[in-house]
C-alpha cells in the first residue's frame, strides 16, 4: 500500500504517526484489518506474535475514537477498552497506542496494578478515550465507579488464549457485563483453540476472522532447534549456547519460578549479566530487569511464561526452552518472542531423551519443522572463541582508521623486536581469553533415538514412551472466594502434604476449590499425609480430583507457573471463608451500586 493509500485508508493523522516512526510498510495483520468489508464487524484477529498486532488493533478501533469521551471528573468513560493478560503486555499495549493516536490529541491510560492506586486513578480521570488494563485491576475500578463504560464502543481481549489460561474467563465474562449491548468485541489471539472460539461464539455479532497469517502456520523468521541434553546439564547447555553465540541476546524460559532464580543464579555465578522474571517479583523489580534487558545491559533474561506476556524487545536472537514445551499453544506463544519485526531468530528447546517422542508431537502440532542439534562442546566454542580473536587481530584496519597513537605503537615496536616475542603474545592472549571471562561447560552427548523416522528432525525417532513421572492433580477446598492466594496455597499444600514447593506444579485457583499438581511418584505418600485433619486449617480438605482423572502424564511446559499464575489480590471486600460465592455482575444502569471485585497484583 503506497502512501497515497495508506492515508486514504487510515486517515492523514495516523499515517503521519507511522511515517513519524519511521514505518513505510504496513504488515500484512495491519493490511488486513484495513479491509472496507470489516467496517462494523466483530473482529477474531489472529496472527503470530510480534506481528504489529498492536497497531492493527489501533486501526481496529479508530473508527470509534471520532467524538471526544464525555467530561466527568475523577470517572473515565472511554469509548474503548482494551483487556491484556499481564502489566507488561496491558503497558506495551498503552505505550503503543499513545504514540499512535498522538496526533489524534487521543488520551491512553492504564489500569495494571503494581503502581500507585492514586496516580493511576489520577490517569483514570483525565478522560482516557482508550483504557488498557488488566482483568482483576478493571474490575476493581468498575466497582468502585472510577471507570463508567456507559459510552463503550469497542472491547478488545488481546491474547485471549492465554487469559483463559490463566483461569480469568470469570473475570472476562464480568467485565463485558459492565459493557453496554451495542458494542464491537473484538478478540486478538495467536491462536484459536475450542476454549477460545467457544468464548468468541458467545460474546460476538457477526464475527469475522481477520488472519495475518494462518492459523497454525510457523513463523518463517525463526530456525527451531531441539537439544537433547542430560537433564543434569541444562544450566551448563545454557551457558554453551551463550558462549557460543556472543552477539546473541537470549530469552530463557522456565517452567516455575523457583526455576527462574536458580538458573538466574547459576548463569550469574558463571559470569553472565543476566535478569529474572518471575510473577513473585515486586513491579518495580520486574520493570528494572526488563528495562535492563531492552537496553542490552545483561545477555539473558531469565522467565516464566506468565511473567514474560507483553516482552516485545525486536533484539531477542534467540529463545531457549530450559524445559520441553507441554502444549503446540504454549510453544507458539513462548517461540513467538524471537523473529519479530522482520528478523531472525532462533527457538532451542531442551530437551532429555526421556520427553523427545512428547515434544516431537507437541512441535508437529504446533506446525514447525525442526532440526536435531548437539549443544556445542567445551573444544568447539574454545575453537570458535580462538579464531574469531585472530580474526580481529589479523583483520585490516578499516576504512577510514586515522592509526595507533604513539605511544601504543612505540610499545608494539618494542615487543615486536624482543627476543621472546612468541611467549610475550602467547601471554597478552592467555590474559585476554582468561580475564573473569565465562569459561564453557563439558557437556555429555546425548544420541538420538533411531528406532523410525521423524518428520521434522535429521534421522530423529519417535523417541521412547513419555516420561512416566507426570503429575497428580488434587482439588483443595479452597478458593478465590475464601482469600486463598498461590503463596498461601502453596505454604498449605507443602506443609499437609510432607512436600516441597519443587514438588508442586501448576496451581490453578478457581472460586471455590482450587486444582494442584503433585508429582506423580509422590502422589500416594502426600494423599495420605494431607488427608489428614490439620487444627490450624480444619475446613481446607485436599483429595484427588477424580472428576479430571487425576493423572497428567507429561509435565505441562507452557503452564502457568508452578506457585500458581499472577492472579488479582482479593480486596478488603471479599466475603469471608463461610459465605456462599458473590453473583455475577449485571449491566449497571445507575440503580444499586455494581459489585465490587478484588484488585491485580
Amino acid at each position: 500500500m503506497d502512501a497515497i493509500a495508506l492515508t486514504v485508508a487510515i486517515g492523514p493523522a495516523l499515517a503521519g504517526a507511522l511515517a513519524a516512526k519511521g514505518y513505510t510498510d504496513l504488515t500484512p495483520v495491519q493490511m488486513a484489518v484495513l479491509d472496507p468489508e470489516l467496517h462494523g464487524r466483530d473482529l477474531r484477529i489472529s496472527s503470530q506474535t510480534g506481528s504489529g498486532k498492536t497497531v492493527a488493533i489501533g486501526f481496529a478501533l479508530r473508527d470509534c475514537l471520532d467524538k471526544p469521551s464525555a467530561g466527568v471528573p475523577g470517572i473515565a468513560r472511554p469509548r474503548a477498552l482494551i483487556i491484556a493478560p499481564t502489566r507488561e503486555l496491558a503497558r506495551q499495549v498503552e505505550e503503543e497506542l499513545t504514540w499512535l493516536y498522538a496526533p489524534l490529541h487521543t488520551r491512553v491510560a492504564s489500569a495494571t496494578g503494581g503502581a500507585s492506586y492514586r496516580t493511576e486513578r489520577r490517569a483514570l480521570g483525565s478522560a482516557p478515550a482508550v483504557v488498557v488494563g488488566t482483568p482483576g485491576r478493571l474490575i476493581d475500578h468498575l466497582g468502585r465507579g472510577v471507570i463508567d463504560l456507559a459510552d463503550l464502543k469497542a472491547v478488545v481481549l488481546d491474547e485471549a488464549d492465554r487469559m483463559l489460561e490463566m483461569g480469568f474467563r470469570e473475570e472476562l465474562e464480568a467485565i463485558l457485563g459492565y459493557a453496554p449491548e451495542k458494542h464491537r468485541t473484538h478478540l486478538v489471539s495467536a491462536t484459536f483453540p475450542p476454549e477460545v472460539k467457544s468464548l468468541a461464539d458467545r460474546v460476538q455479532t457477526n464475527p469475522a476472522h481477520v488472519e495475518g497469517t494462518r492459523l497454525g502456520e510457523a513463523n518463517a523468521d525463526i530456525e527451531h532447534l531441539v537439544h537433547l541434553i542430560d537433564p543434569e546439564q541444562r544450566v551448563d547447555a545454557i551457558v554453551n549456547l551463550l558462549l557460543a553465540n556472543p552477539d546473541e541476546q537470549m530469552l530463557v524460559f522456565a517452567r516455575t519460578r523457583a526455576d527462574v532464580a536458580d538458573i538466574a543464579e547459576q548463569l550469574e555465578d558463571a559470569g553472565f549479566a543476566v535478569g529474572a522474571l518471575s510473577g513473585e517479583l515486586e513491579q518495580a523489580a520486574r520493570d528494572r530487569a526488563l528495562g535492563a534487558f531492552r537496553r542490552g545491559d545483561v545477555r539473558a533474561l531469565v522467565a516464566t511464561d506468565v511473567a514474560a506476556r507483553g516482552i516485545d524487545v525486536s533484539t531477542i536472537a534467540r529463545v531457549v526452552h530450559a524445559d520441553p514445551p507441554g502444549d503446540a499453544n504454549g510453544y507458539t506463544h513462548r517461540s513467538g518472542r524471537t523473529g519479530r519485526a522482520g528478523r531472525k531468530g532462533t527457538s532451542s528447546v531442551l530437551v532429555p531423551l526421556s520427553a523427545f517422542r512428547k515434544t516431537h508431537y507437541v512441535l508437529r502440532s504446533a506446525g514447525v519443522v525442526f532440526q536435531l542439534q548437539p549443544i556445542p562442546t567445551a573444544e568447539e566454542i574454545e575453537a570458535a572463541t580462538d579464531a574469531r580473536l585472530l580474526e580481529q587481530l589479523t583483520e585490516p584496519e578499516p576504512e577510514g582508521f586515522k592509526g595507533y597513537d604513539d605511544r601504543t605503537w612505540q610499545m608494539a615496536k618494542h615487543l615486536a623486536a624482543s627476543e621472546e616475542v612468541t611467549r610475550i603474545l602467547a601471554r597478552m592472549l592467555q590474559r585476554m581469553t582468561r580475564s573473569g571471562a565465562p569459561l564453557p561447560r563439558p557437556i555429555r552427548v546425548i544420541h538420538p533415538p533411531t528406532d523410525r523416522k521423524a518428520p521434522g528432525g535429521r534421522g530423529a525417532g519417535a523417541g521412547p514412551r513419555p516420561d512416566a513421572i507426570g503429575w497428580v492433580q488434587f482439588r483443595v477446598s479452597w478458593g478465590k472466594v475464601h482469600g486463598a492466594d498461590s503463596r498461601r496455597l502453596l505454604a498449605v499444600v507443602c506443609r499437609r502434604g510432607g512436600i516441597k514447593g519443587s514438588d508442586v506444579g501448576s496451581i490453578r485457583i478457581g472460586p471455590t476449590s482450587t486444582i494442584v499438581e503433585v508429582r506423580a511418584d509422590l502422589a500416594e505418600s502426600f494423599a495420605r499425609s494431607a488427608a489428614r485433619p490439620d487444627p490450624r486449617d480444619p475446613k481446607i480438605h485436599i483429595g484427588l480430583d477424580r472428576s479430571r482423572g487425576g493423572v497428567r502424564h507429561t509435565a505441562p511446559a507452557s503452564a502457568p507457573e508452578s506457585h500458581g499464575p499472577e492472579r488479582p489480590k482479593r480486596s478488603k471486600r471479599t466475603a469471608p471463608s463461610n459465605s456462599s460465592p458473590p453473583p455475577k455482575p449485571r449491566k449497571h444502569s445507575g440503580g444499586d451500586s455494581p459489585p465490587r471485585r478484588r484488585k491485580d497484583k
